[in-house]
């Protein structure tokens, strides 16, 4: 394994260069990004990516490819679905947010584009296009409308990460895995709290057997293609 650091994708994930860390917060960006950093060292050349000819964009399906390159940008249009809606989320700020919100939810958005320039770098030529969201359905100046759309895509984010985990090949994007899904878990337990506190861990994500919610691509994308303008094809994904 290289012990060369990485350089990339957490140099400028805020847009402007500027990252801001404390001892003092809640969520930590520097932990999440070091992790990640860690976890890409480890990462072998990505392969079996299938493209569509002629790019994505709205009219024409985004082929996430197959084999642990497919799920990799599972993970990537999953990432840049989050990075866009808690970037939106900060910048428009719901009436009523406290200071300690938003500095929470900013952490947040920075984790969530952390890890979609992780993936963004780790796929390199591979990766999938920007998508193209839709977030019309969401009212951002009601606290309500917004925590229920965080809380609903951490969870989904979690259940996607956890279903994904038998699907992968290589150990050490298993392992990445690992790590950013512990990182979701974090996210959705702070919001969850913010709706209702307590609710952290309640029996609608937690089994009786104390094991979270997995859900397979198909069904996560079919309930995050709400969201997404563009078309995704996920048929050459592993299963």
């Amino acid at each position: 394994m290289s012990k060369n650091k990485q350089p990339g994708p957490f140099a400028a994930a805020d847009g402007t260069g500027n990252l801001r860390a404390s001892r003092r917060r809640f969520l930590t960006l520097t932990a999440s990004a070091g992790l990640l950093v860690t976890g890409l060292d480890s990462c072998n050349k990505i392969r079996d990516y299938l493209p569509v000819p002629g790019g994505g964009g709205n009219s024409k399906a985004v082929n996430l490819g197959s084999g642990d390159t497919g799920i990799l940008n599972y993970a990537y249009a999953l990432e840049q679905l989050e990075a866009a809606f808690y970037t939106k989320l900060v910048m428009e700020a719901y009436s009523g947010m406290n200071s300690m919100e938003m500095s929470r939810l900013t952490d947040i958005r920075q984790h969530e584009v952390a890890h979609r320039e992780f993936f963004k770098k780790a796929l390199a030529k591979d990766a999938i296009i920007d998508l193209d969201f839709d977030f019309s359905s969401i009212d951002f100046t009601k606290r309500d409308s917004v925590l229920a759309t965080a809380k609903a895509f951490e969870d989904l984010g979690v259940s996607a990460y956890n279903g994904a985990g038998s699907l992968i090949s290589d150990t050490g994007y298993l392992l990445i895995a690992g790590k950013i899904v512990s990182v979701e878990a974090r996210h959705a337990a702070y919001i969850r709290d913010l709706i209702m506190y307590g609710s952290f861990a309640d029996n609608s994500v937690i089994d009786g057997n104390g094991l979270d919610t997995s859900r397979k691509p198909a069904e996560v994308l079919a309930i995050a293609g709400k969201y997404i303008k563009n078309k995704i094809n996920a048929s050459n994904l592993p299963s």
